[in-house]
């Protein structure tokens, strides 16, 4: 196996490219949801070393960990929930990726800073509310995976993605819930 998501009660195990450790304090925790499946996987597929990546309303920082075990340059995360907060300073602390800035907020946090991968995955509505963010934080030829909806949300996601000037390269479904990969237009 390429990528091991193990709470801190799990042993490690041997040949695992990539092992993290999640703290499983609420029931999504340890990465087994299928947004979260969905993200990893895709995530696990991409160059991101030496590049600049977001982990937007990043829960446990579980994607955000694994950009850094994959060589990203800078990442920030980012929730705007107390206990993801301090669950991911805890985790990050946990997996020994201690360079990763961790924030509490939402999208009025993305002005400051540019990225060349945007990891979203959060509820349709903020999705929808919050692209423009996302998008304007993103360089030229960027890369924006977004989850944590269905299948019946993507109409409407990708109508707002076309709108903030993004292209669909890649989607994915798994039980209903589904992954939407855009690149950002020069």
């Amino acid at each position: 196996g390429e990528c091991y998501i193990r709470a801190p009660f799990h042993d490690k195990k041997e040949a695992v490219k990539y092992d993290i450790v999640i703290d499983p304090k609420m029931s999504f925790g340890t990465g087994h949801h299928e947004t979260t499946y969905l993200m990893v996987k895709r995530l696990l597929l991409l160059d991101v070393a030496g590049l600049r990546v977001l982990d937007m309303g990043c829960g446990t920082a579980v994607l955000a960990i694994l950009a850094k075990l994959k060589k990203a340059n800078y990442i920030e995360a980012i929730d705007i929930d107390e206990w993801a907060f301090n669950n991911s300073i805890e985790n990050i602390r946990n997996n020994n990726c201690d360079e990763i800035v961790v924030k509490k907020g939402g999208a009025e946090l993305l002005s400051k800073n540019s990225f060349d991968i945007v990891l979203a995955n959060i509820n349709r509505n903020i999705l929808l509310n919050d692209m423009s963010h996302y998008v304007n934080s993103l360089y030229k030829g960027g890369e924006l995976l977004l989850s944590g909806f269905f299948k019946s949300d993507v109409d409407i996601l990708t109508q707002e993605a076309v709108k903030n000037n993004l292209s669909l390269t890649f989607t994915e479904s798994k039980n209903d819930w589904t992954i939407l990969h855009f690149t950002k237009n020069d």
